[in-house]
């Protein structure tokens, strides 16, 4: 039996017998000549069946059904990738007789949304989706990358925790053998503990939001690229590692994944070297300025919002990407450091990509006391939930900061995508936990 190979390597034997495996993409009959396109993990190799015992091997046999065939490899300038297999003998590993949800030998598939996600666990072999998901997988390599060469620790942090006011969100109640513990809603608390003993960590790992939600952006479990750095000045330096970060990404997806990027149309955006920052006082100025809408008093953007400014940033300054800095301290988690200056607004920062918020972060505060005086001041009158976590600040913490990327709307912008579930492996929602 000849070693199986890639339908991605058979340019490289021309002239040889090999063996592929994989899917039956599609067969098409054209009379004496027959073509079966196979389908693996990497690739598409074109067959040609023209023997009639080969035919009748595949009689019955619907798409998808998995094949070995071996053949001779011929080059043929108007096959897909300018070779194609001869004389191909066929063995069937897993037949198929039962009809496809929908197809996928097609360039794009026509299912709607639900009903792609009720049968994803097939609609994900399509070529398309495959390329979208080894994007995904580019991301977190290069954000891997990136962060490892400017000395940063990679931690996984616990899932399941104790306490359920790390923010504001809503959390997923479980039972713990008999204890009331919750999915976390983020790593947040743990990476700045270890900030303590490596200084500079990150993590790649799934985040639980209980929030009802039902919007094109939102999902309830997501995979959350966190980052937090300690012995900073302030969050002007988590953002310059951030644009670190984000430029480290998209070279990587550059280096790595030209021929996803080329089969999904993707158009790299613009990251100069230093992205453009708006406090967010003068960002609302601006928006009334301009587009005349007066959001003055507001402790946040709405979304409409964001997708002025992204404009503005491209016109202006010729980036995909906008810091908005200083959100007003009503609005950020009570372990957000101020802004000396003035105390109403943060030290923190949204990070805006083609006119939607990516990634929230800043510098934290690192005083014992100063924990104690927000959490009062936020109106926590039991303290317990924090014990664990106050005690790395009662024992010294350097000024630190840190950010989080959503990974799936990572994606959503950067494919242009009109819903975050299409760039979600299995999404989980409102109203979905399978498949």
């Amino acid at each position: 039996m000849e070693q199986r190979i890639y339908t991605t390597e058979i340019a490289a034997h021309v002239g040889e017998r090999v063996r592929l495996a994989g899917w039956l993409h599609t067969f098409r009959r054209l009379g004496g000549i027959n073509f079966l396109v196979l389908r693996d993990a990497r690739g598409m190799a074109q067959c040609v069946v023209d023997a009639p015992e080969a035919v009748s091997a595949l009689e019955g046999f619907l798409p998808e059904t998995v094949l070995a065939v071996e053949g001779v490899v011929v080059a043929e300038p108007q096959a897909p990738g300018g070779v194609e297999l001869h004389a191909p003998a066929f063995d069937v590993l897993s037949p198929v007789r039962d009809p496809l949800p929908f197809p996928l030998n097609k360039p794009e598939i026509k299912a709607s949304l639900p009903v792609f996600l009720d049968h994803a666990v097939v609609g994900l072999r399509h070529p398309a989706k495959r390329a979208l998901f080894r994007l995904s997988a580019g991301v977190m390599a290069g954000f891997r990358a990136t962060l490892g060469g400017l000395g940063f620790t990679e931690v996984q942090t616990p899932k399941l925790v104790a306490s359920a006011t790390e923010s504001g969100a809503n959390v997923f109640g479980v039972d713990y053998f008999g204890q009331r513990a919750y999915l976390a809603q983020s790593p947040q608390f743990y990476k700045q503990i270890m900030v303590g003993v490596f200084e500079r960590v990150f993590e790649v790992g799934p985040v639980f939001r209980a929030e009802p939600h039902d919007t094109i952006r939102h999902i309830n479990e997501y995979v959350s690229l966190d980052v937090e750095m300690g012995f900073i000045q302030d969050h002007r330096d988590v953002m310059a590692i951030l644009t670190a970060v984000i430029r480290g990404i998209l070279e990587h997806l550059q280096a790595t994944c030209s021929s996803e990027l080329a089969a999904l149309n993707v158009k790299l955006p613009v990251a100069p070297p230093e992205f453009p920052a708006i406090y967010f006082p003068e960002a609302q100025e601006l928006i009334l300025k301009r587009w005349g809408q007066d959001c003055r008093g507001e402790p946040d953007l709405a979304p409409q919002h964001e997708r002025w400014l992204g404009q503005w940033a491209m016109e202006e300054h010729g980036s995909d990407f906008l810091f908005v800095t200083g959100y007003p301290m009503a609005k950020r988690p009570f372990y957000t450091h101020p802004n000396p200056a003035d105390r109403r607004y943060s030290n923190s920062f949204d990070l805006l990509f083609r006119g939607t918020e990516l990634v929230t972060g800043g510098q934290r505060l690192h005083l014992y006391q100063d924990y104690l005086d927000s959490a009062a001041a936020r109106g926590y009158t039991n303290l317990a939930p924090f014990e664990t976590y106050f005690e790395a600040f009662k024992h010294g913490m350097p000024p630190h900061g840190g950010f989080a990327i959503g990974l799936e709307r990572f994606l959503m912008q950067l494919l242009g995508l009109d819903n975050v579930r299409l760039a979600t492996l299995f999404p989980r929602d409102l109203n979905r936990l399978t498949p």
